[in-house]
């Protein structure tokens, strides 16, 4: 039978690019609900937060945390008119993606979100921008289609502690007994 579930799971965050493993908490979840084959879709509410899938093991955590700083620096300063900096541009596809970084996020921008509001946030809210807030799994045989070194993370982004909440809808079928 077609069903649809929803849960909620509660997550309190430090702050400065959080990386947090969900797997488990979601896992129990889906074997709790009780859907044999669906889809799981996991959504954060928030606009410095997103959800995302990695193998959860501190070297590759520290190295995404680490490329999320490069890509999306905590002081660039977003919202000037100042003009795009200029780079050498060498052979090599290293640097090939440090010039398009360098275009997409210069580094004597100015972000309007910190000069409106204050906060000092507005990084945050550009790197949630870009990672997304949702996140959609297919269940198979009442468990979570995730690769055997894949696993669900929360990427909190914000400057000082949030408590999260992530949103889960399962849409499958039930047994019939259950």
């Amino acid at each position: 039978m077609f069903s649809l579930e929803t849960f909620e799971l509660v997550v309190n965050t430090t702050a400065d690019t959080d990386i947090l493993d969900l797997t488990g908490e979601v896992a129990e979840k889906v074997q709790q609900i009780g859907m044999t084959a669906g889809l799981l879709n996991l959504f954060i509410s928030g606009s410095t937060a997103a959800l995302s899938t990695i193998e959860y093991e501190s070297g590759v955590v520290n190295d995404l945390r680490a490329a999320i700083e490069r890509l999306f620096p905590r002081d660039l300063h977003y919202g000037s008119t100042a003009a795009l900096s200029t780079i050498e541009y060498e052979s090599g596809v290293v640097n090939d993606l440090r010039a398009a970084i360098e275009r997409l996020f210069p580094r004597d921008l100015h972000y309007a979100h910190d000069a409106r509001w204050g906060d000092g946030n507005g990084y945050s809210h550009v790197r949630a921008a870009f990672l997304k807030p949702s996140l959609n799994i297919p269940i198979e045989d009442g468990r979570l289609l995730l690769g055997t070194w894949q696993q669900i993370v929360l990427l909190d982004f914000d400057n000082r502690p949030r408590q999260r909440r992530i949103r889960g809808q399962i849409m499958g079928i039930r047994p019939a007994n259950g």
